[in-house]
């Protein structure tokens, strides 16, 4: 339950639309709902300002959807993350609302599409094999309430590619930019714009890359002033706080 629901749900107790005993029905599980295997947090919207968010990977399916599933009696958003398909096709037939997107295992319900930031979300990632974790940054931010822009397969090895979409970039008020290999797209891209960059580092490329190890070093020790780094692979922490900055 957020701000606005709290509100809405105050003005109709006041004008006599919903009485006393059914608004506390209502409002009886905050902070949070206890199932046993987890503790739903109905509050974190009315704290945060933001959607609740389930991680599917390590729950079961019938975990994540009763999650969901209490999560949406009170509020409009919700976004799951790293689903693998048998827990997609549970929730595609309990949750019939959700849409489910393969590459990056996310789920979303996305009933309030109100636009909350103040400017464009630009997402970017250097290679095709990127855009699992560019696409969950992305749903991240348009759940959170945010207009993205995303530019894919514009890596340094071509660098041209990148300069081509150099005046969509400056237009944006927050830039994600995901890379593996050597991690080195954040770095051109902080040297192109004047906005924060959050820098993702994928698990992408050969051997030596540690399995991102290497692209995060890169990205810690990036050139570029403007740009701040997430965890590996981490494209919905990146996409969180974009769009706490773009609300700013």
């Amino acid at each position: 339950m957020d701000a606005d629901h709290l509100r809405s749900l105050f003005e109709q107790v006041r004008e006599g639309a919903v009485d006393v005993e059914t608004a506390m029905t209502r409002l009886r599980h905050m902070p949070f709902e206890d199932l046993g295997f987890a503790k739903v947090d109905h509050h974190r919207a009315l704290r945060h300002g933001m959607p609740e968010v389930v991680l599917a990977k390590g729950k079961t399916p019938e975990q994540v959807c009763e999650i969901a599933s209490r999560l949406l009696q009170n509020a409009s958003n919700v976004l799951i993350t790293r689903a693998d398909r048998e827990c997609a096709d549970m929730l595609a037939v309990r949750l019939p609302e959700g849409e489910y997107f393969p590459l990056s295992g996310a789920v979303r319900f996305w009933r309030d599409r109100t636009i909350h930031g103040k400017g464009r979300i630009a997402v970017v990632c250097a290679g095709t094999s990127d855009i699992p974790v560019a696409e969950e940054a992305q749903l991240t931010a348009e759940v959170m309430g945010n207009e993205t822009d995303c530019i894919h397969d514009v890596g340094v090895a071509g660098i041209h590619r990148l300069m081509h979409f150099r005046e969509r970039l400056t237009q944006a008020r927050v830039a994600v930019v995901c890379a593996g290999m050597e991690g080195a797209l954040p770095s051109a891209v902080g040297g192109l714009v004047s906005c924060p960059v959050i820098a993702v580092p994928t698990s992408i490329g050969y051997g030596a890359s540690f399995n991102g190890l290497a692209a995060l070093l890169g990205m810690l020790n990036s050139c570029a002033s403007n740009v701040t780094v997430v965890n590996i692979d981490n494209g919905f922490g990146a996409g969180y706080v974009a769009s706490l900055i773009n609300r700013l």
